[in-house]
């Protein structure tokens, strides 16, 4: 992973959404904490390009996020914070292969990709099914193969562990700890993202605490009160 952020800001209607920020992210595994509306995750969307900075500049593994916009954006997978509304097809393997489209790979190639996604996850008997039959965790899972199939090097998440009961919570957590790609989480969620190697706390639009996330989390439960 290599991140730049080069005085970049994020404006709304002319208010400072984030304040002009520059820092390289680099560690395999990061973490962003912070009160609600505290410009977390528009910073994590300048990333991928679903919010362009209006000052600055923003890269992902040397590609600027406006300039090379396509090609920095295959860089990252981005899962939102309810997975369901990324599923648009009714079953889960068409789904799947919808991500595959823009790879211009034959159908065999697509099947077989579907086939080798599901599996990674342990997912194939869901290929068939319907997002609305899907259990909280195994929605996630659906994410992430539907994300991670097209092949990107780093995967930001919004809350993925956002309203799910503990087994579930559990079965997200050893799936991120297991993945190969790079990981940027955003989550209230502070025992998932204590054991990550390094933590971003943001407020009001800047970053309050940024290191080891002991530090980092105590700094935010000063803020919090």
């Amino acid at each position: 992973m290599d991140i730049r952020f080069n005085q970049a800001e994020a404006r709304y209607d002319g208010r400072i959404v984030l304040h002009p920020l520059t820092l390289s992210l680099t560690e395999r595994r990061i973490g962003i904490i912070g009160l609600n509306g505290s410009g977390k995750t528009t910073f994590a969307r300048m990333i991928n390009g679903l919010v362009s900075p209006t000052s600055g500049s923003v890269t992902v593994n040397g590609l600027d996020t406006v300039k090379d916009l396509d090609r920095s954006r295959a860089q990252t997978g981005f899962i939102f914070q309810n997975p369901q509304n990324q599923i648009i097809l009714p079953l889960l393997k068409d789904d799947i292969a919808l991500g595959l489209k823009a790879q211009k790979l034959s159908k065999t190639e697509v099947d077989q990709a579907v086939t080798a996604i599901l599996a990674r996850f342990g997912i194939g008997h869901l290929a068939d099914r319907r997002a609305h039959e899907l259990s909280g965790g195994e929605l996630q899972l659906a994410a992430f193969a539907s994300v991670l199939v097209s092949g990107p090097q780093i995967l930001i998440m919004d809350e993925p562990t956002n309203q799910l009961d503990l087994k579930n919570r559990n079965l997200v957590e050893r799936t991120i700890d297991e993945l190969s790609e790079d990981v940027i989480v955003i989550s209230h969620d502070l025992p998932l993202v204590a054991g990550l190697d390094r933590l971003l706390l943001f407020h009001e639009g800047r970053i309050a605490a940024d290191g080891r996330p002991e530090e980092v989390i105590a700094r935010y439960r000063e803020i919090a009160g």
